[in-house]
């Protein structure tokens, strides 16, 4: 082989190889897409066109959590000041789907608005993540969903650090929003269990719980009653023009809550999926 065919080779194989790799974080374009996803080995950001996620309208039975976390996050958008916020409650009743609903609302007149997710079992990574984001004109929602703790974990003290903000302090581009069926993110057994066993009981059991005081804003979802269930589908029915029957809209929607042993948001609208396939129709968010 010549040294001129080995060359066009090795360049081949390079460009192939560029075009695989994954853009450095710290280069990513942020212009590219409203939502993304860190992502770990190697460290990316990597953007997703089409979030999954309902109107904000549709939204029924939080109407003051709502103007709460929608006024502190516009508040974040245009430079003021704001708090952390941690959604916790009832399963199933609208804790992510309203951070996502919001951040569409606002991002829609504010491009520089960005949501990142991250997952519980990278938060360990969040100082990298952090340092890529101050340097960024953008301003980020730093979204982990769902968020929990077991007995052995000890993941809570990498993102107490970060609300805190150590010697560095928390990027001023950035702010932090939580959901979890938790208070105090923690099972109670866990904080019973340090109560049990520390030398200084109490001590022990500040240091779990505190980690809920470093979010300004506690907001609390309740189970949802028959009522407000039915006024969902309802909703939804209307929105999506789902030509449903009185009956498909109460004794079916009630049959359906009942198999499933639970009633929320959540079970709603998977009736209505589940209405619309029988409708023939299909629905996207």
């Amino acid at each position: 082989m010549t040294d001129k065919k080995l060359l066009e080779q090795v360049t081949r194989i390079a460009t192939a190889i560029e075009r695989l790799s994954p853009a450095p974080p710290h280069l990513t374009d942020f212009t590219s897409a409203d939502a993304f996803v860190w992502r770990l080995n190697p460290d990316t950001l990597h953007p997703i066109e089409k979030v999954n996620r309902v109107g904000l309208d549709l939204l029924l039975g939080i109407d003051r959590t709502k103007e709460t976390l929608y006024q502190n996050t516009l508040n974040f958008a245009r430079g003021y000041s704001a708090n952390n916020a941690l959604l916790w409650g009832a399963r199933g009743m609208g804790k992510s789907s309203l951070v996502k609903a919001i951040h569409r609302e606002i991002s829609r007149t504010d491009n520089n608005l960005k949501i990142i997710e991250i997952h519980r079992e990278d938060l360990p990574s969040l100082d990298r993540l952090l340092d890529i984001l101050r340097v960024a004109k953008e301003r980020f929602i730093l979204f982990c969903d769902d968020l929990s703790f077991s007995m052995e974990e000890n993941n809570y003290k990498t993102l107490k650090a970060a609300l805190d903000g150590g010697v560095e302090g928390r990027p001023k581009n950035v702010i932090f929003y939580v959901t979890s069926n938790r208070r105090h993110l923690m099972p109670r057994d866990m904080i019973e269990n340090e109560r049990s066993t520390a030398i200084n009981p109490s001590e022990s059991v500040d240091e779990k719980v505190s980690l809920s005081d470093r979010f300004g804003l506690w907001l609390g979802f309740h189970p949802c009653n028959q009522d407000l269930y039915l006024e969902i589908i309802r909703k939804y029915c209307l929105h999506y023009e789902l030509d449903a029957t009185e009956q498909m809209l109460t004794s079916d929607a009630i049959e359906w809550q009942q198999t499933r042993g639970a009633r929320s948001g959540r079970v709603a609208w998977q009736y209505i999926l589940y209405l619309a396939g029988k409708l023939h129709r299909n629905i996207e968010t």
